[in-house]
């Protein structure tokens, strides 16, 4: 017999009340860790949420550049998602945001057609990626096999690195494909710029360099220091970057290619464009989703994939809701796309940072947007003199870090074993 629970003449049977509340803790995992938060969790939190936003700002910015977008879209990508996932996310560790692959994806509808089908783009994902996610889809992901995954992985990061060559060199204009990057980098070879190159360099191996200090986050305070240079090593060159263009142009001395004006202000909260004119002609709704076509199946997809790899990385054998993760990341799209957002999904880089900083709960994220919201209304006038150079050496870097070459090796011993 039930035992039963009473309030203002209605009974309840507690089991049924027990099973409302684990179905409301599962669909909003936010009401399962925030009744046991405490304040030690908050610290620990803020100081990952805080070295994430440092990584975030910059490869945000960096992200937008190469999707062709205005600079402050990598901004306005970088803190919906944020504030979404703390609600909805089933991981800790993960953080959604902008990522080179999805600049990769959308950056042929940008340079051809502007930034609303990118908007547009990424509010249809988040309505696809939301669906299946109700649908409980999920179980799809289990016949992408690792190897699919690496391989497109490793595709995907070796195109987006030789598509920064000719921007590290100091070299204008941008490429399409992988053969174009390489070919406009031989074709201008005479024109590289030495101060854009040397900076560019210089930035890449700050990166490696930083990224291969030995520190820990419990370890004394030399130890501690390093930690903090490895885990703001990105923050660190784009800052020096910054100095150093902004002092030199103080003299009159423009030696590099800067981002240039960026937008000031917050993106205004408004429906993602259903309309829009391009090129003198006017896209309806239909027209741009038939101009998006076969992207509108595959960034979602691709998305899905990236950031389910990432969280299944960081789950350290726990147990993944992979509908769970779909929902929430459908949500940080839909949500993104009324703040001018491009699609976003699950970031290896900031996502290792996360973990690394000790996050405790998804609670990090409201730092983390908090810190970009901030950049984005404050400081957007000083990303102006941001070295383009070194905006490609981070993206350079992250590609590198993103290589998973150890697969090759597996697969060819496995292929030598049979």
């Amino acid at each position: 017999m039930f035992d039963i629970l009473k309030d203002n003449n209605m009974t309840i049977p507690i089991d049924s009340r027990r099973t409302m509340m684990e179905l409301v803790t599962k669909k909003f995992p936010i009401f399962g860790w925030l009744p046991l938060y405490t304040w030690s969790k908050l610290l620990q939190d803020s100081l990952a949420g805080l070295t994430v936003g440092l990584t975030a700002i910059p490869q945000g910015i960096a992200y937008a550049v190469l999707a062709g977008l205005p600079p402050q879209y990598g901004l306005y990508s970088g803190f919906m998602g944020c504030f979404v996932y703390l609600i909805f996310g089933s991981t800790k560790d993960v953080t959604v945001g902008p990522t080179a692959f999805m600049a990769l994806l959308v950056q042929p509808y940008v340079i051809k057609f502007g930034s609303d089908f990118a908007i547009l783009l990424c509010f249809l994902s988040g309505c696809v990626i939301t669906a299946m996610g109700l649908l409980h889809v999920g179980f799809v992901l289990d016949f992408v096999s690792m190897p699919v995954i690496c391989g497109f992985t490793n595709a995907a990061a070796v195109i987006i690195a030789a598509s920064q060559l000719h921007t590290l060199l100091g070299i204008e204009g941008r490429t399409e494909t992988f053969y174009d990057s390489i070919a406009k980098v031989i074709k201008n070879i005479k024109n590289v710029k030495p101060w854009d190159t040397a900076l560019g360099i210089s930035c890449i191996l700050i990166l490696i360099v930083l990224k291969q200090l030995p520190g820990k986050r419990r370890g004394n305070t030399g130890q501690k220091l390093m930690w903090l240079l490895s885990l703001g090593r990105n923050a660190i060159v784009v800052v020096t970057g910054i100095i150093l263009a902004y002092s030199l142009s103080t003299y009159n001395i423009h030696p590099f290619i800067i981002t240039g004006n960026i937008t000031e202000g917050l993106p205004p909260f408004e429906l993602p464009p259903f309309s829009t004119i391009s090129n003198n002609q006017t896209y309806n709704f239909l027209e741009m989703a038939g101009k998006l076509g076969g992207s509108i199946a595959s960034v979602p997809m691709i998305a899905i994939l990236e950031s389910i790899a990432i969280a299944k990385a960081f789950a350290k054998g726990r147990s993944l809701d992979t509908n769970q993760e779909m929902l929430a990341l459908g949500l940080c799209n839909i949500f993104g796309s009324f703040v001018k957002s491009m699609p976003v999904t699950g970031s290896f880089t900031r996502t290792a940072v996360n973990h690394a900083s000790g996050v405790q709960t998804p609670m990090g994220g409201i730092v983390t947007g908090t810190l970009v919201l901030f950049a984005c209304g404050l400081l957007t006038s000083t990303f102006e003199f941001i070295p383009k150079s070194t905006l490609a050496a981070v993206i350079i870097v992250a590609m590198y870090n993103m290589l998973e070459l150890h697969i090759f090796i597996i697969l060819w011993r496995t292929k030598s074993e049979k």
